[in-house]
């Protein structure tokens, strides 16, 4: 009795049209999946579909809008210069270890183009990104910015004639420039420096530096050999970035987190962030 007939047939005829899913709802994709891939290796999927939890992360919502915009205009700017089809982008705060932003893609909708698979999770060579930490274990043996280098050309396998092994790398310009102190040569990424740095720094003693500093996934030094400091390793950009937040929190490394407070349907607190 609340409507009447001619309102009951219209009701009936009426078409209902949905919005498309990609409009809609989730936001931060990668994130929030990253996030629930983590509820569940700790809680468990009945946890997590039972037990209503409210999960609190550290995402910031107007950093990460700005970042996916970003992200998606540069990869369309490379997918024209460099044939590049995707970019990823991840931000963290050093001071807490935060993840304030995570892009996984240019947009996680766009299946063509692998838009799902997030790049931020996977290893990928970091190139000249990795040059910092044969500096800094340079550093702790008391070699200092000052101590002067060649940037010459140089055959770093000393069997390279029997063996056939060569290794003779050239600086990204095909230039040398002599000599160099380390603060210049790491401040102009310069090639031939930097696998001079690393040897005298020491590959199992800079991968153990890198591995304090958050970098997990490198383990075997004979893998590498000296292109380790050329970005020979593979590594993702999420520990890449937590690990530079060692440089920008004065040494000290804070682990990279991405919940604040987790509470179940009770309100009981299972975990936060301190």
């Amino acid at each position: 009795g609340f409507i009447t007939e001619t309102e009951h047939q219209q009701a009936l005829t009426e078409r209902v049209t949905f919005s498309p899913s990609t409009q809609q709802g989730i936001k931060a994709p990668h994130f929030v999946i990253w996030v629930r891939d983590y509820l569940e290796n700790k809680y468990g999927i009945e946890a997590l579909n039972s037990r209503g939890l409210k999960v609190t992360t550290t995402l910031d919502w107007p950093l990460q809008a700005a970042a996916e915009k970003i992200v998606k205009e540069t990869a369309e700017e490379n997918a024209k210069k460099f044939n590049a089809k995707n970019a990823g982008l991840v931000a963290i705060d050093p001071k807490t270890g935060q993840v304030l932003v995570m892009v996984g893609s240019k947009d996680y909708f766009n299946t063509e183009d692998e838009g799902n698979f997030n790049i931020t999770l996977a290893h990928r060579q970091p190139g000249s990104a990795f040059k910092p930490f044969a500096y800094a274990e340079a550093f702790k043996k008391k070699f200092t910015p000052e101590t002067m280098l060649f940037d010459l050309e140089t055959q770093f396998d000393t069997t390279c004639k029997n063996s056939g092994n060569c290794y003779k790398p050239v600086n990204y310009d095909n230039k040398f420039r002599g000599p160099m102190s380390m603060r210049d040569a790491l401040a102009q990424s310069i090639n031939i420096p930097s696998i001079k740095t690393l040897y005298l720094a020491g590959i199992n003693d800079t991968l153990a530096l890198a591995k304090n500093m958050g970098i997990t996934s490198l383990s075997n030094a004979n893998q590498y050999g000296l292109t380790l400091v050329l970005g020979g390793g593979e590594v993702s950009p999420l520990e890449l970035t937590s690990a530079y937040g060692v440089f920008a929190n004065d040494g000290t490394r804070l682990p990279y987190t991405s919940i604040l407070k987790i509470e179940d349907d009770t309100g009981k607190i299972l975990e936060e962030f301190t």
